[in-house]
């Protein structure tokens, strides 16, 4: 039986004043040796994003470097057959600026050579697959069917989340949005009893499923707490939040860690909120509200933020 395990990292996209693109190569201590692939690799529990691709970066390549951009967000499927393990690896792409420091070969780690490549060298190199596609080029060469040699088993978890070293901590991955209709209404769903933050509005979404993409998943989650359509048109931020002291629905404590992906929704034919999803989930109802509304009723510290930025 394939066990399923998932995986949240974080890549950055570099470029020197030559156009050329900065790659790192698979050491033999990683899962796909000899390939090429963005700088970057898997959160540690409770680490935001933002600060791991920067620390990733120094770590691999001896360079310093700063955000310059949110890229995308997407998800993956690699299989470990010899393990039986099917692992969905959640993404996240920044474009990043060098600002300093000199090419050094990490030591004893999963990348032996950092390298600026000429735009006309990608298509000849080995490229792992999501490096490919994130770049725009043929996710089927060599290393699509190459197997994994030796897994790197550091930041992953169970399906669900659960931590697989053996203790209470949880990651997750959600996927959340700023839903709005033609009128410029704004959808939000209410958290129900027992959840975190119980009583306050919330922004649809939630944790994505095992093999869905963020963009997929949310549209699933927005009608499952409300019966709404939505259409994915942007992405707007990612962020994180670490609670070491969460209390589950059953009351069970966690070292609770979430990565949140932010759209932009539409949707362009709203009808009379609705929850769909089974009983005992976390959203007690959803409703729309004029921008005025918004001012008078309780938001969650993270809706609250979001719903500064909208227009």
């Amino acid at each position: 039986m394939v066990e399923k395990r998932r995986r949240i990292g974080a890549y950055g996209i570099a470029r020197d004043e030559q156009g050329r693109l900065l790659l790192v190569r698979s050491s033999a201590r990683s899962n796909f040796p000899g390939v090429w692939f963005l700088p970057g690799g898997g959160l540690e529990h409770g680490e935001d994003p933002a600060e791991a691709v920067v620390r990733e970066f120094r770590e691999e390549t001896g360079l310093t470097a700063r955000i310059s951009g949110l890229r995308e967000v997407s998800s993956d499927l690699v299989e470990f057959p010899w393990r039986g393990v099917l692992l969905h690896h959640d993404r996240i792409i920044y474009d990043m600026t060098v600002t300093g420091g000199d090419l050094t070969v990490e030591a004893d780690g999963t990348s032996d050579l950092p390298a600026w490549i000429e735009p006309a060298r990608l298509g000849s190199l080995d490229l792992i697959p999501f490096a490919a596609r994130t770049l725009g080029l043929d996710a089927t060469g060599p290393a699509s069917g190459q197997r994994p040699a030796q897994p790197d088993e550091a930041g992953e978890t169970g399906p669900n989340g659960r931590d697989l070293r053996g203790g209470r901590k949880v990651a997750r991955f959600g996927a959340y949005g700023v839903v709005t209709d033609p009128a410029g209404r704004v959808l939000l769903s209410l958290i129900a009893e027992n959840y975190p933050g119980a009583g306050k509005w919330h922004l649809p979404g939630g944790g994505t499923d095992f093999g869905e993409t963020p963009a997929i998943g949310l549209v699933r989650e927005i009608y499952e707490e409300s019966g709404q359509v939505g259409e994915v048109t942007e992405l707007l931020r990612v962020n994180s939040a670490h609670n070491p002291a969460a209390m589950g629905p059953e009351g069970e404590p966690y070292d609770w860690y979430t990565v949140r992906a932010v759209f932009r929704v539409e949707v362009p034919e709203p009808t009379v909120p609705s929850v769909t999803e089974a009983a005992g989930g976390s959203t007690a109802q959803a409703r729309w509200f004029t921008r005025a509304e918004l001012d008078g009723i309780p938001l969650t510290e993270s809706a609250h933020r979001e719903l500064r930025h909208i227009s």
